[in-house]
């Protein structure tokens, strides 16, 4: 296995076996084991792994996995299974320009993104995503009706 699958399956490996609050608890965590690893490339590693960040029980930050379920007892949702239903949940979709703008609960946000990403439809770009909100960037062409359709599946079930 090269250095870069192994750092990765580490990476895996502290996300879901310690409680990892910021980018600085799982560098550290990584050194520990032997990777030395740069800011920029520990952010390319979560991202490719599509590590979010979730609420624990207490309401604090913790990074997990798609696959790992939500940890705060009101939100019982997995990240993996269904983002989508966490945005039904509490959802408001806002253009600005031609920008659009969907509120979620929070925590939820890059997960949604991930998925909408994931199977973007023709009219998506991407998504930049915080907390509680997702910023969509639209192809070219198409209007706020044709992105806010595109958008619906995501929305609805």
């Amino acid at each position: 296995m090269n250095v870069k699958k192994q750092r990765l399956s580490t990476v895996e490996n502290i996300v879901r076996t310690e409680v990892i609050r910021s980018q600085d608890d799982l560098q550290k965590s990584l050194t520990d084991k032997g990777f030395d690893v740069t800011q920029a490339t520990l952010s390319r590693d979560i991202r490719r792994l599509k590590i979010v960040k979730t609420h624990d029980r207490e309401g604090r930050y913790v990074y997990a996995l798609p696959d790992m379920a939500i940890r705060e007892p009101r939100l019982p949702i997995t990240v993996q299974e269904k983002p989508a239903a966490a945005l039904r949940e509490k959802s408001a979709v806002e253009f600005s320009g031609n920008l659009a703008v969907i509120k979620t609960r929070p925590g939820y946000a890059m997960a949604i993104a991930s998925e909408i990403d994931e199977h973007a439809p023709e009219e998506i770009l991407g998504t930049i995503a915080g907390d509680d909100t997702i910023l969509v960037i639209p192809r070219e062409g198409y209007t706020r009706t044709q992105v806010r359709a595109a958008l619906a599946r995501f929305l609805t079930d």
